[in-house]
C-alpha cells in the first residue's frame, strides 16, 4: 500500500502497488477535471506552471498569510524579550497555532476554466 497525494484537490490517497502507471489521483472525476484542465488551459494559452485562483481564495490565501507572518514576527519579539515564562509560551504557541488553522481552512482547489 502505497500514500500518494491527489494532483487534482491535493487530498492524500492510498493505493495498490502493482503493474501500470502510478495513480495520481483520488478519483476518477478528479482525473477527468484535471485532463480538461489540461485542455482548456492549451486553448487559452495558460501554461503548465501557472495558477488560476478565485480573486476571493486569492485575497484569503493572501491575508492569511499575511496573518501568519505577523504573528510568527509577535511571537519571536515575545520571546526574545527576557527570560520567558512556560505561560508565555504556551501563549506564543496558541497564537501561532490560530494562525495557521486560518491558513488550513483556506481551500485552494484547482478551477477548471469553462467555456464561458
Amino acid at each position: 500500500m502505497r500514500h500518494l497525494r491527489c494532483e487534482w484537490c491535493g487530498g492524500d490517497f492510498a493505493t495498490q502497488r502493482g503493474p501500470g502507471r502510478p495513480a495520481r489521483y483520488c478519483r476518477r472525476s478528479h482525473r477527468q477535471r484535471a485532463y480538461e484542465a489540461r485542455r482548456q488551459a492549451v486553448a487559452r494559452g495558460i501554461r503548465p506552471d501557472e495558477v488560476l485562483l478565485s480573486r476571493r481564495t486569492w485575497d484569503r490565501l493572501r491575508d492569511a498569510l499575511y496573518r501568519l507572518e505577523a504573528a510568527s514576527e509577535d511571537v519571536a519579539m515575545d520571546l526574545m524579550a527576557g527570560r520567558p515564562t512556560k505561560a508565555e509560551y504556551v501563549g506564543a504557541l496558541g497564537h501561532l497555532s490560530a494562525a495557521v488553522r486560518d491558513l488550513q481552512e483556506i481551500a485552494v482547489e484547482p478551477i477548471a476554466v469553462g467555456d464561458d
